[in-house]
């Protein structure tokens, strides 16, 4: 039975579904930890109390920087049933990027994994709100660890508490979450996702997909993306299915996790598809139980994907954290490159740069508007500049091209502003060229995108340096290591005496996109360095 508008709260539909299956399983997480429908509310509840004795409560906000765990989701639910915001953190995040996220959205308590402990040391001093780390060790955990000048404790202490549902009012126009997106310039927005949103995402998603009782829902898509949070684990708790939960995507061991887990739906972003690919074929392709691969873009060879591994993958869709426009849906007959039609939920037009709309098979920019409210994010939180930039002329800008046919189906085409898509993240070139110019021998910079090999982008930075000032390509890529997100730092360098620029002295990256891999330029994969994540 679906809830009332007024019901549709991130609480309601956890213990509305743990009302109705009970001790039915839930949650398979790594083949080594197994909870139902009853016990995830209970442990919810737990989280929730141990929250409030901490001082957390409603419109107050709780960041997590864990690896995918069942307490990622005790914290996230237990959280909603107080009313207090939770801040996903890409675990990669570190530096100035990692300072912005956790002093923008005014968290007071970060629950991190001790692996990152040394990250957050490094910019404590830089955290102003921040009063407090709670601490989920994977081992023996002492002060001597490394931990900052900050008050902690650990983890379990927050399990302690009672099990008893806390008694909160809690509206299902307020917010449940900040969702931190790359966008594509200047630094990280934070979408405001209030409960009827979210519970509007996961009901989205679970009706279009077509999940059932009988599904087995498999991410090991991190859980600080909308990918893996909404799309393969609230969609599965909205449809009464189970879910196979796993750390990190790894090529070599997919497809067994898949089998031992008995999935049947799965979700993957970025290049996952081609990765998957390049596997040597195996006997055991076609041993899985799955019916149903959402994969965004899809493989290259779609239809010898499908043939080889014996199972329908879905393309057709376009969203983002800020609105789902099309849900995952099957379509026939295939239109190569289409996302899809928008459904009736939302207004949708293609407009030039004036905000006048375009007819079919023109190229222009993709704005929304919903029909209902609470059916898209609230704005992006602290920055109301922004805000307004993106819903101006009442629809909101997208940032991304594309155009509709005769029928009604959208095609993308790229992005409109400055971004690069790197293994399912959006990556601001701003961001990279901030970190890279601060080095004392850079004069300037520029971030491209280039193509990669599995799909999507690579990174490309472009380097002048200070006159009779000198420096390496492997300095370029160790200062930017310690400095950002892995997923952020360049895999190809090249040192220029200068940079092409028009009479604005805009720089023109599209000169640099033209000649991206040429001679002069370094690439750190065929130079052998590896990363330290």
């Amino acid at each position: 039975m679906e809830h009332a508008v007024q019901d549709r709260l991130l609480s309601r539909l956890l213990e509305d579904r743990a009302a109705t299956y009970g001790e039915r399983l839930f949650l398979n997480f790594k083949g080594e930890q197994s909870i139902t429908y009853q016990g995830l509310d209970e442990e919810a509840n737990r989280y929730a109390n141990g929250l409030r004795a901490l001082g957390l409560e409603k419109g107050k906000k709780l960041a997590l920087m864990l690896q995918n765990s069942p307490e990622y989701l005790y914290l996230l639910l237990g959280a909603a049933k107080l009313g207090v915001v939770t801040v996903p953190i890409n675990t990669a995040y570190k530096g100035e990027g990692l300072v912005h996220i956790i002093n923008n959205s005014d968290a007071e308590i970060l629950v991190l994994d001790d692996l990152y402990i040394s990250t957050v040391n490094e910019i404590a001093a830089h955290l102003t709100r921040l009063r407090l780390l709670v601490v989920h060790a994977g081992h023996a955990f002492e002060r001597d660890s490394g931990l900052s000048h900050l008050d902690w404790l650990p983890l379990d202490a927050l399990r302690a508490s009672s099990a008893e549902k806390p008694i909160v009012e809690v509206r299902h126009t307020d917010p449940v979450m900040i969702l931190y997106t790359g966008g594509t310039t200047g630094l990280s927005k934070g979408v405001v996702m209030t409960n009827h949103f979210y519970y509007f995402y996961a009901q989205m998603v679970a009706n279009s997909i077509g999940y059932t009782e009988e599904d087995i829902s498999y991410t090991c898509m991190p859980l600080f993306h909308i990918n893996a949070q909404i799309g393969s684990i609230m969609s599965a708790l909205y449809a009464g299915a189970q879910v196979a939960l796993y750390q990190r995507f790894s090529a070599s061991t997919f497809w067994d996790e898949i089998i031992a887990s008995q999935a049947t739906i799965f979700l993957g972003m970025g290049a996952v598809g081609n990765i998957l690919m390049k596997n040597p074929p195996s006997a055991r392709d076609r041993e899985n139980r799955v019916r149903l691969a959402v994969i965004v873009p899809p493989p290259g060879d779609l239809e010898g994907f499908e043939r080889r591994f014996g199972l329908r993958v879905i393309y057709e869709t376009f969203g983002m954290t800020e609105c789902l426009i099309i849900p995952p849906k099957l379509y026939e007959p295939r239109r190569p490159g289409c996302c899809g039609k928008p459904i009736e939920d939302y207004e949708v037009q293609i407009v030039d740069d004036d905000d006048i709309p375009l007819a079919p098979r023109q190229t222009g920019e993709i704005v929304v508007r919903p029909r209902q409210p609470y059916t898209m994010m609230s704005g992006y939180y602290k920055m109301p500049e922004a805000t307004l930039e993106a819903f101006r002329n009442l629809w909101f800008h997208t940032g991304d091209l594309g155009y509709f046919d005769e029928d009604g189906f959208l095609y993308y085409v790229g992005r409109k502003k400055d971004a690069i898509r790197r293994r399912g993240e959006n990556i601001p070139a701003f961001e990279i060229e901030r970190v890279v110019n601060q080095h004392p021998a850079v004069l300037e910079s520029a971030a491209i995108a280039v193509p990669s090999e599995l799909g999507e982008d690579d990174v490309k930075i472009v380097i002048v340096l200070r006159p009779g000032l000198s420096m390496t390509h492997e300095e370029v890529v160790r200062y930017c290591e310690s400095r950002m997100a892995y997923f952020m730092v360049p895999r190809y360098v090249e040192f220029r005496e200068a940079l092409p620029k028009n009479p604005s002295q805009r720089i023109e990256k599209y000169k640099l996109r033209a000649d991206a891999l040429n001679a002069a330029t370094w690439d750190r994969e065929k130079a052998g360095i590896v990363l330290k994540r």
